[in-house]
């Protein structure tokens, strides 16, 4: 049974009392990778994987049955100032496609045998322009912040969180920038795709966003630039922290909404992986910034949660080959 909060401040107290992995489970992971038939490592980063998946798990030789995809979607008052390569109307008619089932993580979803759900925010109400004011009130943002946190089922045993909204790689920049420093254009990448012009003018309202609401620790300044499908991420992810279930991190924006829960609490992330590593022009930098090696990097630059719900088969490979291997003893292998 998941605890429940009704302001930022009651979130940010459930931030701060984390569960962890199961120390046994982990060990009985640890001593069964050293049993199975093939030398010590040769699975690489798969046998870190499935023992990782064991810890948060609870079971020494676990199996993937029920994996959950959860898209969120929303609307940005920036989008009004260009920044974006397409309409904002572009989002809901993308939402009616996610539930049609002709999206690509739909299909993503389907060929990994998971649950897909979709979760459109206020479309016709967009998040304030953060270049003037704040983009959300404080209410506004715990109220996404909860649509996520009750998004996850308490069945599944992997989660996925993706997102939609026109502008907002805006929003994920202004976050990364900041969170973490330098210069706006750092963090400012195309996008759905614009350039020259376009991508200078963006890459201002980033600048002029982070000056304006620059301060305050993660929560605050989710609030602040962010937008209600990057909060319901965010409350995703921390609502499977709670449930131990293991997250596979999407692209830039769903990694930007981690990064305001890492901003809270250092150990926040410690049931994530990230899935892989996108296109968008600063998402390596904010993978380093949290800690997170990409399983995969195809280019993908589409979000929906597409690339880490592709990554799913890598981690399924994972748990399979270490619950399901025969080990020296059982196979009747000299182990040397």
């Amino acid at each position: 049974m998941l605890p429940d909060f009704s302001d930022l401040a009651g979130f940010r107290k459930l931030l701060a009392d984390l569960p962890g992995a199961d120390a046994a489970a982990t060990e009985g992971a640890q001593a069964r990778n050293g049993q199975l038939t093939k030398p010590p490592g040769a699975l690489g980063r798969l046998e870190e994987l499935a023992i990782w998946y064991a810890g948060w798990r609870g079971n020494p030789r676990p199996e993937i049955a029920a994996p959950q995809v959860i898209v969120f979607a929303g609307n940005h008052g920036v989008a009004r100032l260009g920044v974006s390569a397409f309409p904002p109307a572009v989002t809901a008619q993308m939402v009616a496609n996610f539930c049609a089932g002709g999206a690509a993580i739909n299909q993503l979803a389907r060929l990994a045998g998971a649950r897909i759900d979709i979760h459109a925010l206020d479309l016709d109400r967009p998040t304030a322009d953060f270049t003037r004011e704040p983009a959300m009130s404080e209410a506004e943002c715990a109220a996404a912040l909860k649509t996520g946190w009750e998004a996850v089922d308490p069945q599944a045993d992997l989660l996925v969180v993706g997102e939609m909204g026109i502008a907002n790689t805006t929003a994920a920049s202004a976050l990364a920038n900041a969170l973490f420093g330098g210069a706006a254009e750092d963090w400012t990448g195309r996008g759905t795709g614009v350039e020259g012009d376009a991508l200078t003018a963006k890459t201002r309202v980033v600048a002029d966003g982070v000056k304006r609401h620059f301060g305050g620790d993660g929560i605050e300044l989710l609030a602040r630039l962010g937008g209600r499908e990057i909060a319901a991420m965010a409350g995703a992810i921390a609502a499977a922290r709670m449930l131990r279930i293991p997250v596979i991190l999407d692209g830039f924006i769903c990694c930007a909404a981690a990064a305001c829960l890492r901003a809270v609490n250092p150990a926040m992330l410690d049931h994530a992986v990230a899935g892989h590593q996108s296109a968008e022009s600063g998402h390596a930098a904010l993978l380093e910034r949290i800690g997170k090696a990409p399983l995969l990097a195809l280019g993908l630059r589409l979000g929906e949660g597409t690339g880490a719900a592709l990554a799913i088969q890598v981690l399924k490979g994972a748990v399979a080959c270490h619950s399901g291997m025969a080990t020296f003893a059982e196979a009747g292998v000299s182990a040397g």
